[in-house]
């Protein structure tokens, strides 16, 4: 069964970050963290009690195709209703139109739950989410006044169409056509791997769709973004005529069969009726806006299903009997006894919380960029802005990592669907691909986040974690081992990052050949450096009422620094010597 890590969260939310500082912005008067523990616990009794239990069944079921549209699994309809009623889709939106203004950091840690809990279910408000504050942003006034309080609201979602058959990841090959018609368009093309793009949750469903006015320049530079709504808007608000707007088929895919991965048609006779969203050429700049937060929404999907999947193992692991371990005086004990399968689930637990640490801390920069100190704002959207494919690069791989490790765990039973381990191996699969491969996040981070500005951001950030992680007299001898191990880490990240900024001005091909292994070092060290604040926090408080709680913290950042940040000098190593290996080969010798 599982239990949302309420405690877990309102420690990085509290001490760790401190984000209370933040409701000195007049905006945000109203936050505390005693507001934030509230969202936080009625947010764990939803993905407990409603999302949770349609997970597995979710899963069996999967959607159905018809061709007046997709069925969601049963219990997904009631959910959704619930989902809205309790005022969730608000939870981060616009105040202007219906929502609540909340920091950044709370909505994302939010979302974990529902990631966790259920997958599949999480992806439609996400993406409803992004689309939102797209509008906001880039829409005209009639567009954020006619579309923007029922998407708020629940009452309509969003999707994001990109990808088509010829095009994958190459957006510059998009062959959506545009034709101009008064006020609006007529948009023609099919789109694929849309998810979310057709479903009976709600009547009226808000695409937006990025695609060619007929002469505009071929590339990146012709893309113009749309709105292009399933049913035409009334005067009234209310969904009218249904547009040229038709779902294909679904994909049959690997898992997360609850979510619909939808092949759309536009405008197969006469053109869906669609809107230009701001200037027409820009429509890629508008649509990084949904991107760069579905990037941070899907690095929380990484540690969220690993966070599942770490529970289910840790109850098997307690429960199972197999054995004798090496210490046990007698056969008969359970599993977690075994100095592996202790091993395995430390692993589990200390990459879960490094990823949430990073994963929040980055939230946390967009806040402080929107509402910290002004001098200070710059500084922390840069950081925001680096930090962003590092999370969802890392975080995800660790994911598929995680759930690995819970299979292991149960042993030849988590090969068994019945156990429910197998299901997060095949959920968390696609959260390395959704929104660019972790080979894309790369080379945005090496190519645009240090390229921009010769690393600038990266040299700030690792003169703060050295400065921070500078020995403290009459610290902890633990604590001090922990801090040492991530001082040796962010050395290592200094010196890599020298020797790639190197390489990228004389030979970028062989940079770009260890740029996953570089986001993975950023990872691993900025995890450490994080879990080492943590341990420091904790150390102090091992004696109290949450003696347990706060011993636990330092105990697994200990492993972390022992069995984890090792990697990092491995991975520095290929930063800095392995990129010829790679474009030194012919492709014919691969």
């Amino acid at each position: 069964m599982y239990r949302a890590p309420v405690r877990e969260m309102r420690f990085v939310l509290e001490e760790l970050l401190g984000a209370r500082q933040l409701s000195a912005a007049p905006e945000l008067a109203d936050y505390s963290d005693e507001l934030a523990q509230s969202v936080l616990e009625e947010a764990a009794r939803f993905a407990e009690e409603v999302l949770e239990p349609l997970n597995r069944p979710g899963d069996t079921a999967g959607v159905r195709w018809t061709p007046e549209g997709v069925v969601t699994a049963p219990g997904f309809r009631e959910a959704y209703r619930q989902f809205v009623a309790g005022g969730w889709p608000a939870l981060g939106a616009p105040a202007e139109f219906g929502g609540q203004r909340v920091p950044r950091a709370l909505s994302t840690a939010v979302v974990e739950f529902w990631g966790s809990a259920n997958l599949a279910f999480k992806l439609c408000p996400m993406l409803t989410l992004g689309a939102v504050h797209a509008l906001e942003l880039c829409g005209s006034p009639w567009q954020r006044q006619t579309f923007l309080p029922p998407m708020v609201r629940g009452e309509w979602t969003g999707t994001m169409v990109l990808t088509e058959p010829q095009a994958g990841s190459d957006l510059g090959a998009v062959r959506t056509r545009a034709v101009p018609e008064g006020d609006h368009y007529r948009l023609f093309g099919q789109k694929i791997f849309i998810t979310w793009g057709d479903h009976d949750l709600t009547p009226n469903t808000i695409h937006m769709v990025i695609g060619r006015i007929d002469g505009a320049a071929p590339g990146v530079k012709g893309i113009s973004l749309f709105i292009v709504p399933k049913y035409l808007v009334n005067a009234d608000g209310s969904p009218g005529a249904r547009n040229e707007v038709r779902c294909l088929s679904v994909e049959h895919k690997l898992g997360i069969h609850a979510s619909p991965t939808c092949v759309m048609a536009y405008g197969e006779k006469q053109g869906a009726l669609a809107y230009l969203v701001g200037e027409p050429g820009r429509g890629l700049e508008y649509m990084f806006i949904m991107m760069n937060s579905a990037r941070l929404a899907v690095a929380s999907e990484g540690y969220a299903v690993g966070e599942r999947a770490f529970q289910r193992a840790s109850e098997w692991a307690r429960t199972r009997v197999q054995g004798k371990p090496p210490a046990a005086p007698a056969p008969g004990a359970a599993i977690i006894n075994h100095p592996d399968v202790k091993r395995m689930l430390l692993m589990m637990k200390a990459q879960t919380q490094a990823s949430r640490a990073l994963v929040l801390y980055t939230a946390f920069q967009f806040d402080l960029a929107e509402y910290g100190a002004e001098a200070a704002r710059h500084a922390a959207h840069a950081r925001g802005e680096l930090l962003t494919p590092i999370a969802k690069g890392w975080c995800t791989e660790l994911g598929n990592e995680i759930a690995g490790i819970g299979v292991q765990v149960h042993g030849g039973m988590g090969f068994i669907e019945e156990t429910g381990a197998a299901q997060y191996v095949r959920d968390v699969r696609i959260t390395t691909i959704y929104e660019g491969t972790t080979g894309i996040q790369s080379n945005d981070l090496i190519g645009r986040k240090l390229g921009r500005d010769g690393g600038a951001a990266m040299a700030a950030l690792l003169m703060d974690m050295e400065r921070e992680l500078q020995a403290v007299p009459g610290a902890d001898a633990g604590v001090a081992g922990i801090r040492a191990a991530a001082r040796d880490g962010v050395r290592l990240l200094r010196d890599a990052t020298a020797a790639l900024l190197a390489a990228l001005g004389t030979r970028p091909d062989a940079g770009m050949a260890v740029s996953v292994p570089y986001l993975k070092l950023c990872g691993y060290v900025i995890g450490g450096w994080l879990l080492a604040r943590s341990a420091a926090l904790a150390a102090g408080k091992q004696s109290g009422p949450e003696r347990e709680f706060y011993a636990a913290k330092v105990h697994t950042a200990a492993f972390y620094a022992a069995q984890v940040l090792p990697l990092a000098a491995a991975l520095a190593r290929v930063v800095q010597s392995g990129g010829a290996s790679v474009v030194d080969t012919d492709a014919a010798l691969i």
